[in-house]
């Protein structure tokens, strides 16, 4: 569920309501509500959605040297819509005005702990654009697109200041997937919480990464979410954690927890595997148990974020209780929010079973610790 609605707001009570009366087609203010059982069309669903107010596309992965050196990267490509009233004017007069676009970088030096970041913000058609065609976005000098449609291979170009630099290949490991039931990813009981949830589990990575004055080519594994929506949160709701887990047995896992004012797990909360073949099994939140192990304080926004975790579900293969434990491969990952607004906390880790063996990489998020999500998104 990864991503941060950088200046979006809860939406207000929806008017225009779709065959099924539990789901409305949009919001009062007119934008897109996500509906069940729509055909996806590609390569055009992996480009924007002007119609519904937020979008991301979110990547994070582990990468290796030749000679063994690791790090942790994540390139995020937020859009954010501007307000539906008004638009055609916006449009023939206001240069820009139709969408603002925030975008992400950070490099993890595994090695030494130096987690570099960066953010940016440019308005549509000034520094920044997402095509509806396919996926082609820029940021600046920052670039995602797809290469192929028929393999669906995908290139990266992003950077850390003058500190780092991507140049990355990224090619499907596996088919792509689908969260949600019919398609719809609900995060909450209001029925426009929700998104269309779209996601590469396991991508093949090649290129090289520039860091130190010097380039070096690496190789590794991403994950890649897109998720479309107009709204994120229900009341309520004060923030997620959300995990990404790739296991050396061929297999993935994703789960987030909602958490509610008191600290417990919305009903919506869910995790997923995915089988060798890309099978999705989903569960509810009473079907697994996510249980902080050791916290750590930011010294720049005062954060409390929990980034060692346990993770306890079944095993749809065997049915039979497996636990993980998720460990930061460094304590200080947190994107300070300077220009989005939001502080959060995306860190890469390392998985161990039960007996404490290293099983698998994995991607965490953290919002909320810093201050509540209610209301922003």
């Amino acid at each position: 569920m990864t991503a941060l609605g950088f200046l979006a707001l809860l939406l207000p009570a929806v008017t225009v309501r779709a065959a099924d009366p539990a789901v409305p087609l949009t919001t009062a203010d007119g934008f897109a509500v996500p509906q069940p059982g729509q055909p996806f069309d590609f390569p055009r669903d992996h480009g924007s959605h002007p119609d519904f107010r937020i979008e991301w596309w979110y990547l994070t992965g582990h990468l290796w040297t030749e000679t063994g050196r690791r790090f942790g990267f994540q390139a995020t490509f937020f859009r954010q819509a501007g307000p539906r009233e008004g638009r055609e004017a916006r449009a023939a007069g206001a240069f820009g005005s139709e969408a603002l676009f925030l975008a992400h970088s950070a490099v993890l030096d595994v090695g030494t702990g130096r987690f570099l970041h960066q953010e940016r913000l440019n308005r549509s058609g000034w520094d920044a654009v997402a095509s509806t065609e396919s996926l082609d976005l820029r940021n600046g000098n920052w670039t995602l697109r797809m290469t192929d449609p028929a393999t669906e291979q995908m290139h990266l170009n992003a950077s850390v200041r003058a500190e780092a630099a991507l140049d990355l290949t990224l090619s499907p490991g596996k088919p792509k997937v689908f969260f949600g039931k019919d398609g719809v990813s609900r995060k909450g009981a209001d029925p426009t919480a929700a998104s269309y949830y779209i996601t590469f589990p396991r991508l093949d990575v090649a290129g090289s990464l520039a860091i130190d004055g010097r380039s070096v080519p690496v190789a590794g594994q991403a994950w890649m979410d897109h998720e479309i929506s107009s709204s994120q949160l229900s009341g309520g709701q004060v923030g997620w954690d959300w995990t990404s887990i790739q296991l050396t047995d061929g297999r993935e896992i994703m789960a987030y927890r909602l958490r509610l004012e008191d600290g417990s797990s919305d009903p919506f909360s869910t995790l997923a595997w995915i089988d060798r073949e890309g099978k999705v099994s989903h569960l509810g939140s009473d079907q697994f148990e996510w249980q902080p192990l050791e916290w750590w304080l930011s010294p720049e926004t005062g954060g409390r974020y929990p980034i060692a975790y346990r993770l306890r579900t079944a095993d749809p293969a065997t049915g039979e209780l497996v636990v993980f434990e998720i460990r930061p491969l460094a304590s200080a990952q947190e994107l300070t929010g300077g220009i989005g607004g939001i502080a959060y906390w995306e860190g890469a880790g390392r998985v161990l079973d039960g007996k404490g063996l290293e099983v698998g990489s994995a991607y965490t998020e953290l919002t909320g610790y810093a201050a509540s999500m209610e209301g922003r998104l």
